[in-house]
């Protein structure tokens, strides 16, 4: 873990006036390193000597060396790639590394889970008469996955990535309607529109964001897990790994909460798409023509059907 993600590990740990320094830091991390402790302080409305208590509390001596740390924390990888990787990594190198800090992620995510927040979200989608997920950019895939698997559940499912879409949904929403929000940073102005408009509708608003931010301050329930992952800087990978694990939490709780008989109807939907697959060991090569016959891509047979 480095530096500015060792921060926000402990971030809960902090006091109320460190919390302010650290996403302060958090928000501008280029800006403090050349910057002074007074630009610092004003920036996070805090005094000086706060500044330097957040450093000691950081085992540091000051706050010089507080953004020799930073620096050297913001160097770290290849921006707009990933923190883990450097530039001359070999193909066994960065393979490693993006697995072993995924599994690292995840464990950090699952520490940080609220398991009532988790209870109440399930009891919510259980009594919900109509859900739809939002997401924009790479949080449209999990929002998709999302709706993937819902839908299966007999309830009636919506999934937008198009702001406009959104807006309108959320315009006319009400009291048993659920929005399912996704957004690491928080911080997309669209998606924290549509919580507004849709809570001013009675609809009840989940956001899959990060606590303290301005979606989730709009949102009734927050599902938040601390992923130190910096989106803004590199290809989100730990944070989108970690969303969709709890999309399954989710939906699993779910189906548990909806009991045997809900799971029969889900066996139901296995067995109606069966059709659609080859079975197990059966080959899709397409069967010899005779001279001069034309066989469509779509003509398929097995192995042992094939003329010697």
């Amino acid at each position: 873990m480095n530096f500015l993600d060792s921060i926000f590990d402990r971030y809960d740990s902090l006091s109320r006036t460190e919390k302010k320094i650290a996403d302060a830091v958090k928000a501008d991390p280029h800006s403090v390193i050349s910057s002074s402790i007074a630009s610092l302080a004003k920036l996070a409305d805090v005094s000086e000597p706060s500044v330097h208590r957040f450093c000691q509390h950081l085992n540091l001596k000051g706050f010089p060396e507080f953004k020799l740390r930073l620096a050297q924390s913001i160097a770290k990888g290849t921006p707009y790639v990933n923190i883990h990787v450097e530039a001359n990594d070999t193909t066994e190198n960065y393979t490693k590394k993006i697995f072993e800090a995924s599994i690292s992620a995840l464990t950090e995510a699952q520490k940080s889970l609220d398991i009532y927040v988790i209870k109440r979200c399930v009891d919510i989608l259980s009594c919900a008469k109509k859900i739809t997920f939002c997401g924009l950019g790479s949080s449209a895939v999990v929002a998709h996955d999302m709706m993937n698997k819902f839908f299966r559940f007999n309830i009636p499912c919506n999934y937008f990535e198009d702001p406009v879409m959104m807006l309108m949904s959320a315009a006319n929403s009400n009291l048993e309607e659920v929005f399912i929000l996704i957004s690491h940073t928080g911080r997309t102005k669209d998606l924290v529109d549509v919580a507004t408009l849709a809570r001013s509708r009675n609809a009840t608003v989940i956001g899959m964001t990060a606590k303290n931010s301005p979606l989730a301050e709009e949102c009734t329930l927050v599902l938040s897990m601390n992923i130190p992952e910096d989106t803004d800087i590199y290809i989100p990978m730990a944070s989108q790994l970690a969303q969709l694990t709890m999309v399954d939490v989710l939906a699993t709780g779910l189906i548990l909460r909806k009991g045997p008989q809900f799971i029969e109807s889900l066996k139901k939907v296995k067995e109606g798409i069966q059709e659609s697959r080859y079975a197990p060991g059966t080959s899709h090569t397409p069967a010899a023509a005779a001279p001069g016959e034309n066989v469509s891509p779509g003509q398929r047979t097995q192995a042992g059907d094939r003329p010697a």
